[in-house]
């Protein structure tokens, strides 16, 4: 019996169900064309001072409001000399060869290091997407737990390198969105099946926090296992760094927290902190790009052990108030609707695309570059500025640029919606 011919006229369109790029692309391009021709993306510039204050080549100088280096680490002289040392050090950038098989004696140590400080078995990844994308099939799967597959439960405003793996995970299992923190919709879910993770932000990329106490209930309660990438609040909360999730959460089995080392820990690559050492060891065989050639360089891996020498002194907890003076400072002049979460995102929302990129373009010729966000990043309809608060922002930036948005949206009792 022979095969029916392929026909080129067939609809090979594919069944849309975790992703259509044909319609975000169709909806969001617009949006990033308009910021392209506002001269908004791709620009080019010179760091004079590393990090607060940029320099166009046409001699355009702004202040930096996009930057995750919450706590300015990445431009630290130790952190720098970190990386300098580790490549004098080596002789070479990397190993350049899968983890799996050999891995430095530099990075055996920095996990090590890390493990010690965040109180887990810490494995680094070339970033927290290579992580994530090498770690959820396989709870999925069921691999990192029973061995029975689990349902997987993706927050609404989950980040998108975590959306980005529905597909692959709903190969392994069934995959379902429930609305941002709905914690009454997830517990119907663990009623209804016996095994379900729950795949979430710790701190948001675009403000706010996942609704910890009732995840730690649920898991006690259902087995949840939780999946929680908490990149925007490492190093900035926490005794020694570890973040909001880490911070209140016992690490164990049935919990992973992924986290950036690339934001305020400032440095590059990721971590995924996890509740044992067979999980670690089964990570390196089985989780993809975790164990590929392309894993931290030396340098970075020097740069991050000096980082965590920081960590370990008072200076961070320095570094942490002067953060968190200056958070409270932009809300008390300027309240959005996360003041006080104690988190650096914050958004200024203004509705279309087109008003968020008017109004990113008018910062940047006044000096301060600003993300203009819109759909996908953020709901249709709540286009607007991310702004990261940083420590070493100092008060006379905070001021003016807050005295140019309030210029900017006529805003003069210091309130905004978003």
């Amino acid at each position: 019996m022979t095969e029916n011919p392929p026909n080129p006229a067939a609809d090979i369109t594919g069944p849309h169900r975790y992703r259509n790029s044909a319609t975000m692309i169709r909806t969001a391009d617009p949006a990033w064309l308009g910021a392209a021709q506002a001269g908004l993306i791709g620009v080019v510039a010179d760091s004079p001072d590393a990090n607060n204050h940029l320099v166009t080549p046409d001699g355009h100088a702004f202040v930096n409001m996009c930057s995750c280096s919450y706590l300015g680490l990445n431009h630290h002289p130790a952190v720098v000399e970190g990386a300098i040392e580790a490549l004098r050090e080596t002789g070479a950038t990397s190993l350049v060869m899968p983890t799996t098989r050999v891995r430095h004696r530099l990075l055996a140590r920095l996990e090590e290091e890390l493990g010690d400080l965040f109180g887990c078995h810490a494995l680094p990844g070339a970033s927290c997407s290579a992580l994530t994308a090498g770690i959820l099939p396989l709870i999925a799967s069921g691999h990192l737990s029973d061995g029975q597959p689990r349902v997987m439960v993706f927050d609404r405003f989950c980040h998108f390198c975590m959306s980005y793996m529905k597909p692959v995970c709903g190969d392994e299992s069934l995959v379902l969105t429930c609305d941002h923190n709905d914690l009454d919709r997830l517990e119907e879910i663990c009623r209804t099946y016996p095994r379900v993770a729950y795949v979430a932000d710790g701190a948001y990329s675009m403000g706010g926090a996942a609704a910890l106490d009732g995840l730690r209930r649920l898991q006690e309660r259902y087995g949840l296992f939780l999946y929680l990438d908490d990149s925007h609040s490492l190093s900035i909360l926490g005794e020694h760094g570890e973040g909001f999730a880490r911070s209140q959460l016992e690490m164990n089995e049935l919990t992973v927290i992924t986290a950036s080392l690339g934001k305020a820990f400032g440095t590059a690559g990721g971590i995924a902190m996890l509740g044992s050492r067979e999980v670690f060891e089964f990570l390196h065989r089985h989780a993809g790009p975790v164990g590929w050639s392309q894993n931290m360089s030396f340098p970075v891996v020097g740069a991050s052990l000096a980082s965590a020498a920081i960590h370990r002194s008072p200076e961070l907890g320095d570094l942490q108030r002067e953060l968190q003076e200056n958070i409270a400072y932009f809300d008390n002049a300027f309240p959005t609707s996360f003041a006080g979460n104690g988190l650096p995102v914050r958004r200024i929302t203004v509705g279309e695309p087109e008003a968020a990129v008017k109004l990113s373009g008018e910062m940047f010729q006044r000096g301060f570059y600003c993300s203009a966000v819109f759909f996908p990043i953020v709901p249709k309809g709540e286009a607007g500025l991310r702004i990261m608060i940083r420590a070493d922002l100092s008060r006379e930036k905070l001021d003016e640029f807050i005295g140019h948005i309030k210029d900017l949206t006529g805003t003069t009792d210091s309130t905004t919606t978003h």
